[in-house]
C-alpha cells in the first residue's frame, strides 16, 4: 500500500512537466511564427517604398551628354552650312550650303549620299529657315529676294534585317520646284517659315524695316488630289532695323525683334502693330518659336532668353506678356533652337555655351562647353542628339540623356502660367492628340483633392460612427447591441466598386433631383429627434415601462422614416418661397455656385458609408472594455449616466478611439472605386460642397493603364503613389505618437 501510494504522484508529477513542456514549446513556435509574420509584412511595406523610390529616381537625375568627334571632312570648308537638320534615327543629315546646295550625308564618316543644287547662277544663300516641327520643310531664301521651298523626307529599308536596317533620304519639292520673289530687291536679313493643313505662309524682313508675308491658302482637287495655292501677299514697313522675324503656328501673329530690345506684336490679319514689349536693354540677338508656336523666345545680348505668348483679355483683346525669363548664359544668345516634340529647348551664346532649358518648368537642365562657335547645329527629333559642324575643326555628336526634362519642384506644386491660360495655374492635364500639347503635371489639385474627398466622408462618418459606438457600448441593451454590432460590421464587407456604382448611378441623380430635401434633413432629422425625445421624457411611466431599458433606438426608426418623409415631400413650398422653385438652379443663377452631378457631396456620403464600420468596431471595442469597476464607481458617487461617459468611460477610451479615426482617415485618403465613380475626376481646387474633385488614387486608377512605360508621366503617377505612401505614414505614425501619449495620460484613471 505505503509503495502504491508513493507511486502514484511521481506519474501525475512526469505528466504535469510534459505537458509543461509542450505547451511551452507551443507557445515558443507561436512567438516565432508571429514575430515572422510581423517582420513580412514591415518587408513588404519596406519593398514597396523602395520600389517607388527606385521608380520614381531618374525624375530628378541630372541630364547627360557624351560627345564623339566625326571623321573630318574637307569638302566642308568649300561651303558654309546655312541649314542643318537630323533625321530621327540619326544616321542621316540634311544641310543646304551658303551657294545653294542640299546634301544629305551619313554621321559615320560624313559620307555624301546625295546633292541638289537648287539654284543656279552663282547666287548665295541669305538665310534658310525649317518649319515649325519635324515636317522636314525648309524655306531657302536668296540674296537676290527669291524664295525656295523644298523637304527633306526619309524612308527606312529592313530588307536586310532591322539591325541592317537602311535610311534612304529623299529631297522633294512639295510646292514646285520654282522660285518665288518675295523681297523685291533683295536685302533679306529674317524668314520665317509655316505650314498647317490650311496654308502656308512665309514672311521676310529686309533692310530698311522692309517686312513682307505671304500667305498661300491650300485647295485640293478632290479628284486628282492635286494641291494649288491661292495666294496673297501684305507688306509692312517699319521705322528700325529688324534684328529678328517670326511667326505664330496659327498664322495670326507676327513678331519682330529691334536691336533696342523690343519685340513688336502685329496682327497678321491687317498687318497691324498691336503691342510693343521692352523685354531687354540690349539687342536681341535671336529669336524663335517654342514648340506648338504659342510661345516665342527672345534671347539678347545679355545672355537672357524671355518666353512670351499672347494673353486673352477682356472684349476679346490679346496682348503679348512676358511669362519667364532664363538666365543661364554667360554672353549673347548667338541661336535658339526649339525641340520638335517637347516644350524644351537649347541656345548657344558667344561664349560657346551650350545651355538646354525647359520652359514649362522654368529651369536650366544643362549646360556644356563647345569645342567653338558652330557654325550650324541641328538637333535630333526626339532631341535625343546634337550635331555640331564647325567652320575649321572636325564635326561633333553629343548623345544626349534628358529623358525627363519637365520635371522640377514648381512645375509639380507650384503655379505654372501655361500656354493659352490668362494666368498662373495648379493644372494636371497629362495627355492629347498632339505632340505640341504641353503637359501639365500639377499634383497640387490631386492632392487637394485627396484631402477634399476625405473631408467630407470624414464629416459624415465621424458622428453617426463615433456617437453610434458610445451609445451601442453604454447604454444599450446588450440582448439589440449583439444585433447592432455584427450588422454594422458587416457593412464593412461591402465592396467599394459596388458603393461607388450605386453613389455614382443612383444617390448622385436622386441628389440631383432632391437636393432641397436632403439638405432639409439635416435640419428637420435632428430638431425632430430632440423632439420625439422630449416628448419620450414627458410620456407617463406605464408608457415608458412598455420598452425596456436599452430599447429605445427601435422606437427612433419609424420617427427617422417619417422624418425623410416629411422632408423630401413638404420641402417643395419652401423652394417657391426661397428658391423660386429649384435650389439648384438657385445655387447656379444667383448664388454663383456651379453645381455638378457627381460632386463632393455624393463621394462623402458614400466613402462615409464605407468608412463608419471600421471606425464604430474599433471605437466601440475601445469604450466597451473599460472596465466596469470605473462607471460603477462614478455611478455611486452621486454621477449621473451621462456625465460618467463624458467624465470617465470617454477619456479612458480615448486612445482607442483616435486610432479609429486615424483607421477610418486612412482608408477615407486611400480610398479608390468609389471617388472614381461617384466623382466627375475633374483635378480642380475647389471646396465647393457641390463640385467634384480628382484623388491621388484615383488618378493613379485612370492613368496609369494609358501612360507609357518609363515615360515621365508612367513616374509622375509613381510619384504620386509614393506622396500617398508618405502622407499616410505620417499621419498613422503621428497618430501612433498621440496615442500613446494618451493613453499615459488616462492609464491612471
Amino acid at each position: 500500500m505505503n509503495s502504491a501510494h508513493k507511486a502514484g504522484p511521481v506519474k501525475i508529477a512526469v505528466r504535469s512537466d510534459n505537458f509543461h513542456l509542450w505547451r511551452g514549446r507551443k507557445d515558443r513556435l507561436a512567438s516565432k511564427i508571429i514575430g515572422l509574420g510581423g517582420f513580412v509584412v514591415i518587408a513588404a511595406v519596406l519593398l514597396i517604398l523602395f520600389y517607388l523610390i527606385y521608380v520614381v529616381t531618374p525624375l530628378f537625375l541630372s541630364a547627360k551628354m557624351s560627345r564623339t568627334v566625326l571623321t573630318d571632312n574637307p569638302a566642308w570648308l568649300k561651303s558654309e552650312t546655312s541649314f542643318l537638320a537630323l533625321e530621327e534615327q540619326q544616321q542621316v543629315a540634311f544641310r543646304i550650303t551658303e551657294n545653294g546646295s542640299a546634301e544629305f550625308f551619313r554621321l559615320n564618316g560624313l559620307e555624301l549620299l546625295e546633292s541638289t543644287e537648287i539654284v543656279s547662277g552663282g547666287r548665295n544663300v541669305a538665310v534658310a529657315m525649317g518649319a515649325q516641327g519635324d515636317s522636314g520643310l525648309v524655306a531657302v531664301a536668296f540674296e537676290d529676294g527669291m524664295v525656295s521651298l523644298l523637304q527633306n523626307q526619309y524612308s527606312t529599308d529592313f530588307s536586310a534585317g532591322v539591325e541592317l536596317r537602311k535610311i534612304i533620304p529623299k529631297l522633294d519639292f512639295p510646292y514646285g520646284s520654282g522660285q518665288r520673289e518675295l523681297m523685291p530687291g533683295g536685302g533679306i536679313t529674317g524668314l520665317a517659315l509655316s505650314d498647317n493643313e490650311k496654308e502656308l505662309v512665309l514672311a521676310v524682313a529686309g533692310t530698311g524695316g522692309r517686312v513682307r508675308f505671304e500667305r498661300s491658302l491650300k485647295r485640293e482637287d478632290f479628284l486628282s488630289g492635286e494641291v494649288s495655292l491661292e495666294i496673297s501677299v501684305s507688306a509692312l514697313d517699319v521705322a528700325f532695323e529688324i534684328v529678328a522675324i517670326t511667326i505664330s503656328n496659327d498664322h495670326r501673329w507676327l513678331y519682330l525683334g529691334d536691336e533696342s530690345g523690343r519685340i513688336h506684336f502685329i496682327s497678321t490679319a491687317n498687318m497691324e502693330v498691336i503691342q510693343v514689349v521692352q523685354v531687354s536693354d540690349t539687342i536681341i540677338t535671336s529669336m524663335n518659336m517654342l514648340l506648338g508656336g504659342i510661345s516665342v523666345l527672345a534671347g539678347d545680348a545679355d545672355g537672357n532668353v524671355t518666353q512670351l505668348f499672347p494673353v486673352r483679355g477682356g472684349g476679346n483683346q490679346y496682348s503679348l506678356k512676358e511669362i519667364r525669363r532664363f538666365e543661364g548664359q554667360q554672353a549673347a544668345v548667338t541661336r535658339i533652337v526649339p525641340e520638335q516634340r517637347r516644350k524644351g529647348f537649347m541656345t548657344v551664346d558667344a561664349d560657346d555655351n551650350l545651355t538646354i532649358f525647359h520652359s514649362t518648368a522654368g529651369k536650366v537642365v544643362l549646360t556644356e562647353k563647345l569645342s567653338g562657335q558652330p557654325a550650324a547645329l541641328a538637333l535630333a527629333p526626339r532631341a535625343s542628339g546634337l550635331l555640331v559642324l564647325y567652320g575649321d575643326s572636325p564635326a561633333e555628336f553629343m548623345d544626349i540623356d534628358n529623358e525627363h526634362p519637365e520635371v522640377s519642384f514648381a512645375s509639380l506644386w507650384s503655379k505654372v502660367w501655361y500656354e493659352n491660360y490668362s494666368g498662373p495655374e495648379y493644372v494636371w492635364q497629362s495627355s492629347a492628340s498632339s505632340n505640341e500639347f504641353e503637359p501639365k503635371f500639377s499634383l497640387t489639385p490631386l492632392a487637394f483633392g485627396t484631402l477634399k474627398a476625405a473631408l467630407y466622408a470624414m464629416l459624415f462618418a465621424l458622428p453617426l460612427a463615433l456617437m453610434g459606438a458610445a451609445y451601442t457600448a453604454y447604454f444599450m441593451s446588450p440582448a439589440l447591441r449583439r444585433m447592432v454590432k455584427p450588422a454594422i460590421e458587416i457593412m464593412a464587407a461591402l465592396p467599394t466598386v459596388i458603393l461607388g456604382f450605386l453613389a455614382g448611378l443612383w444617390f448622385a441623380p436622386f441628389l440631383e433631383e432632391n437636393l432641397a430635401g436632403v439638405l432639409s434633413m439635416m435640419l428637420v432629422m435632428p430638431a425632430g429627434l430632440l423632439l420625439f425625445a422630449w416628448f419620450w421624457t414627458r410620456a407617463a411611466q406605464s408608457a415608458r415601462n412598455l420598452v425596456k431599458e436599452g430599447w429605445e433606438p427601435v422606437l427612433l426608426l419609424p420617427v427617422l422614416v417619417v422624418l425623410g418623409f416629411v422632408s423630401l415631400e413638404f420641402v417643395g413650398p419652401l423652394q417657391d418661397m426661397f428658391f423660386k422653385g429649384d435650389l439648384r438652379t438657385w445655387l447656379s443663377h444667383e448664388a454663383g455656385i456651379s453645381y455638378d452631378q457627381r460632386n463632393a457631396m455624393v463621394v462623402g456620403c458614400a466613402m462615409g458609408f464605407a468608412v463608419i464600420p471600421t471606425i464604430f468596431s474599433i471605437a466601440e471595442d475601445a469604450i466597451y472594455g473599460v472596465p466596469k469597476s470605473l462607471s460603477d464607481g462614478s455611478l455611486a458617487l452621486g454621477a449621473t449616466s451621462w456625465q460618467t461617459l463624458v467624465r470617465v468611460i470617454l477619456p479612458t477610451a480615448s486612445p482607442g478611439m483616435f486610432s479609429a479615426v486615424m483607421i477610418g482617415l486612412g482608408r477615407a485618403v486611400g480610398e479608390t472605386m468609389i471617388v472614381l465613380m461617384a466623382t466627375g475626376n475633374t483635378p480642380i481646387m475647389d471646396w465647393n460642397l457641390f463640385e467634384g474633385m480628382r484623388t491621388l488614387a484615383a488618378n493613379i486608377a485612370v492613368e496609369m493603364p494609358e501612360s507609357a512605360m518609363n515615360s515621365s508621366h508612367y513616374r509622375i503617377l509613381f510619384l504620386a503613389a509614393l506622396v500617398l505612401f508618405m502622407f499616410t505614414f505620417v499621419v498613422n505614425t503621428g497618430a501612433e505618437l498621440i496615442r500613446q501619449r494618451l493613453r499615459e495620460k488616462y492609464s491612471s484613471l
